[in-house]
C-alpha cells in the first residue's frame, strides 16, 4: 500500500466544520475595518527578498531564521511574505498612493509563512489580518488603531484579553538608549544567555524577551526605554494614552514591550489571551515612522497591527460561549417519488439566497433527518404528497408551510 502524504510540519487543513468561527473572524474585522474607512489590499504571497531584510531587519530572527527564501527561474531570490507591513509599505510608493489624501487606510488579511517551532495555534503557514493607516504622525490614528483592534475582539467575545502598550522612542531616542543598554548588558554579559551576548550588538532590546533565566534577571534590573524618552516622545505616547483613557480601554503600561521587527518606532502594543497559556499573543502592532523611507519612498509615518486568526480561533474555542451556533439553511427530506420536487424546491430556495440541501445517496426518510442534523441544518423541509412539513432542527417544532413560500417562512 502506498504511503499516506500528511500535511507539511507547521501546516494544518482547515476542515468545513471548523470553517464557520473563521469566516466569523474575518466578517468582524471587515465590518468594522470598512466602517472606519479602511480600504482592502491585496499583496502578492511572495515578495523579493530584499524587501523583508532591508524593511523587516537584518538582525531579526525573521530574516536571520524564519522566512522561507527560494530562487526563481531567472535566478532571482524571492520570499514567501513573513509580514504584511513591508509589502503593503511597498505597494504604497509603488503606485502613488502619496499624493492621496493621507493618512491612507488599508487592510488585507490571507497566509503568512514563517519557519518557526510548530505550537499549539502557531504554525508555518498562519493567516492574519492586518490594518495600516499610513501618512499621519497624529496620536489620534494610534489610538483608533488600538480601539479598533481592542473591539473586534469584543465583538468576538475574546475573554480574559490584556492590552500591553509601550514606547520604543523614536530612533534617535532609542539609538542613544540602546547604546546604554548594550554598555549594561556587557557590564553582565557573562550572566546572559549565548544568543544574547551574540546579539548585544546588532538586537539589544530581544534581550527583553529572553527565556533564559539568567538573562531575565540581568533585564530586571535593566534601564527601560520608557524612562529614557525625550519630551517629544513622552508628549505622543501620553497622549495615546489619554485617548484610550477616554475611549475605555484598559491597558497595562510595559515597559519591556518589544516587537520581533526592527521598523517600529515609538508607540507599540500587543493583546494577549491568558487562557492561551504561554503563547498567549493574538495580536500587536505599533507606529513605524521610518519604514517608508527605508524603503527608497519620502519621511512618511504610519502605524499599523495584525491579528492572528489562529490564535483567535483557539483562544474562542476556550471561551465559554465562544463557540459559534452553526446551524444554517434548509434540508429537503423526501421520498424517492419527490426527489425530482426536491430538487427544484432546492435550486429555487438557493437562488433565493437561502442555504439550502438535500438528500445525494437515496437515503430513506429517517435517514434523511439524521442528515439534515449532522451537515447542521436549521430546518428541514419534510416533502410529502400534497404537504410540507417545516420543523426546527433545535427545537423540534412543526408547523405545516407552502413549498412555494419557504423562504418566506424562514423570514418571518
Amino acid at each position: 500500500m502506498a504511503e499516506k502524504f500528511k500535511a507539511p510540519r507547521g501546516t494544518f487543513d482547515v476542515l468545513p466544520e471548523q470553517e464557520p468561527v473563521r469566516s466569523w473572524i474575518h466578517d468582524a474585522a471587515r465590518r468594522a475595518l470598512r466602517a472606519a474607512g479602511y480600504g482592502r489590499i491585496e499583496t502578492p504571497v511572495f515578495e523579493d527578498t530584499d524587501l523583508f531584510a532591508r524593511g523587516v531587519g537584518e538582525s531579526t530572527d525573521i530574516v536571520q531564521k524564519q522566512m522561507f527564501t527560494f530562487e526563481d527561474q531567472g535566478g532571482r531570490s524571492l520570499t514567501l511574505r513573513p509580514e504584511a507591513t513591508a509589502s503593503i509599505c511597498r505597494a504604497y510608493l509603488e503606485h502613488g498612493m502619496q499624493t492621496r489624501a493621507q493618512p491612507v487606510k488599508l487592510w488585507t488579511d490571507g497566509p503568512f509563512f514563517r519557519h518557526e517551532r510548530p505550537q499549539a495555534g502557531r504554525y508555518r503557514q498562519f493567516t492574519q489580518i492586518d490594518a495600516e493607516a499610513i501618512g499621519s504622525d497624529s496620536p489620534l490614528v494610534d489610538a483608533e488603531m488600538i480601539v479598533l483592534a481592542n473591539d473586534i475582539l469584543a465583538e468576538l467575545g475574546v475573554e480574559d484579553v490584556r492590552l500591553r502598550l509601550g514606547s520604543l522612542g523614536t530612533p534617535a531616542t532609542r539609538s542613544a538608549y540602546l547604546d546604554e543598554l548594550r554598555s549594561y548588558l556587557r557590564s553582565r554579559e557573562n550572566e546572559l544567555s549565548d544568543d544574547v551576548r551574540g546579539r548585544i550588538d546588532a538586537n539589544p532590546l530581544r534581550a527583553f524577551d529572553a527565556d533564559h533565566e539568567g538573562t531575565r534577571k540581568v533585564m530586571d534590573e535593566a534601564p527601560t526605554l520608557l524612562e529614557r524618552l525625550d519630551e517629544a516622545d513622552a508628549d505622543h505616547f501620553d497622549e495615546v494614552r489619554h485617548l484610550l483613557d477616554q475611549n475605555g480601554l484598559n491597558y497595562e503600561l510595559d515597559p519591556t514591550l518589544v516587537r520581533g521587527l526592527d521598523y517600529y518606532t515609538r508607540t507599540v502594543f500587543e493583546f494577549e489571551c491568558k487562557r492561551l497559556g504561554a503563547q498567549s499573543g493574538i495580536g500587536g502592532g505599533g507606529r513605524y515612522d521610518a519604514l517608508v523611507e527605508q524603503l527608497g519612498g519620502p519621511a512618511t509615518p504610519a502605524c499599523g497591527w495584525a491579528l492572528g486568526v489562529d490564535r483567535i480561533a483557539l483562544a474562542l474555542e476556550q471561551t465559554e460561549g465562544g463557540k459559534l451556533e452553526r446551524r444554517d439553511g434548509v434540508f429537503v427530506v423526501a421520498e424517492a417519488d419527490e426527489r425530482q420536487r426536491a430538487l427544484a424546491l432546492v435550486t429555487r430556495l438557493r437562488r433565493a439566497g437561502v442555504t439550502a440541501d438535500l438528500d445525494l445517496s437515496d437515503r430513506a426518510t429517517k435517514g434523511q433527518m439524521k442528515q439534515a442534523d449532522r451537515v447542521g441544518a436549521r430546518y428541514a423541509l419534510i416533502l410529502g404528497k400534497g404537504k410540507a412539513t417545516l420543523r426546527d432542527m433545535t427545537s423540534g417544532d412543526e408547523r405545516q408551510v407552502d413549498p412555494a413560500r419557504v423562504a418566506e417562512e424562514i423570514a418571518d
